[in-house]
């Protein structure tokens, strides 16, 4: 099966890239989880450096990498149209986890910093989706498809300092249950992965005393790895879960239950 991957990219309040999805964190844990189970990948990622470095990683297989923005309609039909070209078939499954954070508390939230959250992690979220499901649709294969969406239980409980990033969440879990409804005719399920407090390049800059704060508030006594994230992944893409759709699956070791 092709897979495509949409890698995180984290960002900072100021717009600076603190890390890449592209060389580790989820997006590329998932590439190899699902790389190893056979899937050919697909990874996409705004920065053509952190792409690359996770197609590098993977095992044997036909697998591509390509730059996209996610929040530009022509840029995920380009997109579209180099996966179909060289895989002969759109793509059966999408994990998709693009996403970027630019903190601040709500009375000093920028209009520009609040507009960019949600251009990247809900209207990509939604071109995205769009996309994939036009294609298996014009496809007219009989097999369906799987599209996941990284939400955040964040866009469940809120979070001081991410005004932005909660609403953006909050409407990536609406947006797949709406999508999982009207895709359902056609075999195409659609779900969400909530994570919680999940160890990536954002956590490596913050003091091992915050971490620890962070754990303790988990019942499983620990952060989440990106491979916990990834397991969930690989689980929504099979056959195993064929009759779930429109799920939310938190991925949190406990937190807020």
């Amino acid at each position: 099966m092709t897979i495509i991957v949409f890698v995180i990219i984290y960002c900072n309040a100021s717009n600076l890239p603190v890390g890449l999805g592209g060389g580790s964190g989820i997006g590329r844990a998932v590439c190899s989880r699902l790389a190893r189970e056979g899937a050919s990948v697909a990874v996409a990622d705004l920065h053509e450096a952190g792409a690359q470095g996770t197609l590098r990683g993977l095992p044997a297989g036909d697998h591509q990498a390509w730059t996209l923005d996610v929040g530009s309609a022509g840029s995920v039909a380009a997109l579209m149209a180099h996966i179909q070209t060289h895989f002969s078939r759109p793509p059966n499954v999408c994990v998709n986890c693009a996403g970027i954070t630019m903190d601040e508390f709500l009375l000093r939230q920028k209009e520009e910093a609040f507009d960019a959250v949600l251009r990247v992690n809900l209207k990509g979220t939604f071109l995205v989706t769009q996309a994939v499901a036009r294609a298996l649709v014009e496809s007219g294969g009989s097999g369906g498809g799987s599209i996941i969406n990284m939400g955040s239980i964040v866009g469940k409980v809120g979070n001081l300092g991410q005004v932005n990033y909660a609403a953006s969440k909050a409407g990536v879990e609406a947006l797949s249950k709406t999508a999982a409804k009207e895709l359902a005719r056609y075999g195409i399920r659609c779900n969400t992965v909530l994570p919680g407090f999940i160890r990536s390049p954002m956590t490596d800059t913050v003091p091992q005393k915050v971490l620890d704060k962070f754990a303790a508030m988990v019942p499983l006594g620990r952060l989440g790895d990106p491979e916990d994230v990834a397991d969930v992944c690989a689980f929504l893409a099979s056959e195993e879960s064929r009759y779930i759709t429109g799920a939310s699956i938190e991925v949190t070791g406990g937190l807020f239950i």
